[in-house]
């Protein structure tokens, strides 16, 4: 209509734009008419350059694969430590592949402990395996433990840090069919959006969180956004809600939050010590030191066909022949 044959054609014909009438007299509006101000004669400005497309990962994540791929095949174990920057996309991803491709579901005869310090990129922890334990003491960005298997994912503060921390970003567990992860800070919104077996314990919890959940547990011990559990179909959420503010934060399609039960809450406490052992929580410390008065402000987020329609949790997997399994690393089944 423009009679242009490409976009490049249009590059510099500001004399094609016009600014919508009345537009500038809104309030806080931005004045245009110099951006669409024609050029000088046969001048035509090319102010957008095309960049090298980044790297979809980094070669941290090969080089964590090749340090520690040796331990997980001769069934040793190794001890690893690392720098990572948020530019390090995807680090630990290659190396759970690897292992799900040489061992397929059963547990790698080796295992590694990988401990990070900074602030992560994009899917840290992605796709993560049984046998690996990451610990990042800094913050991660979205997606972290993003499809994982098995495994362990451990983020805490670093030294120093203020208190109440956002430590991890949007769609943690996005998909995750097993391991666990403990963080000692707030996650962002969609934590465990199609989670389908993993186990989280967070410190609070933006929007929608365990949105399309099929399975796994989720323990929140702070605030959650708005829009809890929509399309839950299964899995559990614990919110720790001593403000009774939880009801009208959950997706209008849910039961209301339900008293766990006795057994329900031993393992919530079990897991809470974990993630106090784990991360050093400020705020795990104080839950237990008062378990008796906060046990009671514990509330049971669930689909309506409830916690018996999941399946039982699987037996935990047995260390091969001659060799003693190693409880730190060896991912318990999913609280259902």
């Amino acid at each position: 209509g423009l009679g242009l044959r490409s976009v490049d054609e249009a590059v510099g014909r500001s004399d094609l734009l016009r600014p919508v009438a009345g537009a500038s007299d809104l309030p806080g509006s931005l004045d245009v008419a110099k951006l669409v101000r024609p050029g000088r004669r046969g001048e035509r400005g090319r102010f957008v350059r095309s960049l090298p497309i980044q790297r979809p990962s980094s070669a941290l994540g090969e080089r964590v694969a090749r340090d520690a791929l040796p331990a997980i095949r001769s069934g040793g174990s190794a001890g690893l430590s690392y720098r990572i920057g948020n530019a390090d996309r995807v680090v630990g991803a290659l190396l759970g592949v690897d292992i799900a491709r040489e061992f397929g579901r059963a547990a790698p005869p080796g295992r590694v402990r990988v401990r990070f310090a900074g602030a992560a990129g994009q899917s840290f922890g992605a796709f993560l395996s049984d046998g690996v334990e990451f610990v990042l003491e800094g913050e991660a960005n979205d997606y972290v433990g993003k499809g994982m298997g098995g495994g362990r994912i451990v983020v805490r503060p670093p030294e120093g840090d203020a208190g109440d921390p956002v430590l991890i970003g949007n769609t943690a567990l996005y998909g995750a069919t097993g391991g666990e992860l403990f963080c000692a800070g707030r996650a962002g919104e969609r934590l465990a959006v199609r989670g389908s077996g993993a186990v989280a314990v967070v410190e609070g919890a933006g929007d929608h969180a365990c949105e399309y959940m099929t399975g796994g547990s989720a323990i929140v011990l702070g605030p959650v956004g708005r829009n809890l559990g929509a399309g839950m179909s299964g899995g559990e959420c614990f919110v720790f809600d001593p403000d009774g503010m939880l009801e009208r934060r959950l997706n209008p399609g849910l039961p209301p939050p339900a008293r766990p039960t006795g057994s329900q809450l031993d393992r919530v406490r079990g897991l809470l010590v974990r993630h106090r052992e784990l991360t050093g929580s400020r705020l795990a410390s104080t839950i237990l030191a008062m378990w008796g008065q906060a046990a009671g402000a514990f509330r049971l987020v669930a689909p309506a066909l409830g916690v018996g329609a999941v399946p039982p949790s699987p037996a935990p997997r047995r260390a091969p022949a001659g060799r003693t399994a190693d409880p730190a690393l060896q991912t318990e089944p999913a609280v259902r």
